[in-house]
């Protein structure tokens, strides 16, 4: 295997890690926090449309390094910065551009092969089942976790005594003190609008009587 072929490989390697992490990503999504059943179809359809479209930033990819390879093409001055590309740097950047344009190639082949789309939507289960696993018994180490069980509890129990009295407690009296000054407000107010309303009514009383 040549050294393009190898690069080709590593890319499709990363670009395949990425879609299988798209796709995990969604299954939890749809799956866990939106209550929707698990459809193998579904999300290989989702599956295909990442791969298309990482396969289409490849091609980008490649047409932008064959477009700095056409301005480096004579250039033989020093360069002034890593992508200031001179001719020297022309047969690399070819190099890179097939590189991309074969990735691009390889994800559209995985894309229109159902039986790969399906053991990457097989894979992205499989983690994302693996991370609501590790979720769940890790919630349930600590809310099980007895004083006898946890060898720091003596430890971290004044840790959390102090924040419970520097920040809780704090927060609880400070809550306490708005909440009695709107009080006090209140019933300042409540005599002022009662005088203001006996006030009103007498004038109109009057102004009847005439």
């Amino acid at each position: 295997m040549g050294r393009t072929n190898e690069a080709i490989a590593e890319g499709l390697s990363i670009a395949t890690a990425a879609a299988r992490l798209a796709v995990r990503n969604r299954i939890l999504v749809q799956t866990i926090a939106r209550g929707a059943q698990f459809d193998g179809e579904v999300f290989a359809e989702y599956a295909r449309k990442t791969l298309h479209a990482l396969a289409a930033e490849q091609d980008q990819a490649a047409a932008r390094v064959t477009h700095q390879r056409k301005r480096a093409w004579g250039r033989f001055s020093d360069s002034s910065g890593t992508h200031d590309y001179r001719d020297r740097d022309t047969r690399n950047l070819r190099r890179r551009a097939k590189q991309s344009r074969g990735v691009a190639k390889e994800l559209r082949a995985f894309a229109d092969d159902p039986e790969r789309v399906a053991n990457l939507v097989a894979d992205a289960r499989v983690a994302a089942w693996g991370d609501v696993e590790a979720n769940l018994r890790q919630r349930l180490d600590v809310e099980g976790m007895t004083a006898d069980a946890d060898p720091e509890y003596a430890q971290m129990r004044k840790a959390r005594m102090d924040a419970l009295r520097m920040v809780d407690l704090a927060r609880l009296a400070s809550q306490a003190k708005r909440r009695a000054k709107e009080r006090a407000a209140a019933d300042e107010a409540a005599p002022d609008q009662a005088t203001s309303d006996g006030d009103k009514a007498g004038k109109k009383k009057k102004s009847a009587a005439r």
